[in-house]
């Protein structure tokens, strides 16, 4: 029993360190601005998947990672983070029973949100001004979702991750 557990958690935190590391890794330029919100993803399905295993602490904790790998602004990732898993969190029975598709608008709709609250903070700290493109990630974060959603899936029961 106990190694099942401890071997659920392994796959789990190896998912958000590749998360993290899709994350991290630098694309061109003019492209950068279409890279998709691995990590808010990979969160939200092991938030619906297991509710018990991942929650706003663990939210935080991977946003505040977030920070610290991007040299970004300590604290936004982390806030952002806490806020989608909560709102996942408190919904994932309903989100977890809607069809796929259903699922990846409800996706599009969590990163059009984790980039207005993304943008808010840095807006409050730094002056950004916002950029329009930068919610096209949320039409590809509802693309990506159905294909992570499935790999994950299969991950979670070749693992047995309960």
């Amino acid at each position: 029993m106990m190694n099942n557990i401890l071997g659920s958690k392994l796959v789990i935190w190896t998912t958000f360190l590749v998360a993290l590391i899709l994350q991290a890794i630098p694309w061109p330029g003019t492209m950068d601005i279409l890279r998709p919100s691995w990590l808010v993803l990979v969160t939200c399905y092991w938030v619906m998947a297991a509710p018990h295993r991942v929650n706003v602490g663990t939210g935080l904790i991977l946003g505040l990672l977030w920070d610290l790998l991007l040299g970004s602004t300590l604290g936004i990732h982390g806030m952002m983070m806490a806020i989608v898993t909560y709102l996942v969190a408190i919904n994932f029975l309903v989100i977890r029973n809607m069809a796929l598709w259903q699922q990846a608008l409800v996706m599009a709709l969590l990163s059009m949100l984790s980039i207005s609250i993304e943008f808010f903070g840095e807006f409050v700290i730094q002056d950004v001004v916002f950029n329009p493109a930068s919610l096209w990630v949320a039409l590809i974060n509802a693309i990506l979702w159905p294909w992570l959603f499935l790999l994950l899936r299969r991950v979670r029961r070749i693992w047995r991750v309960r």
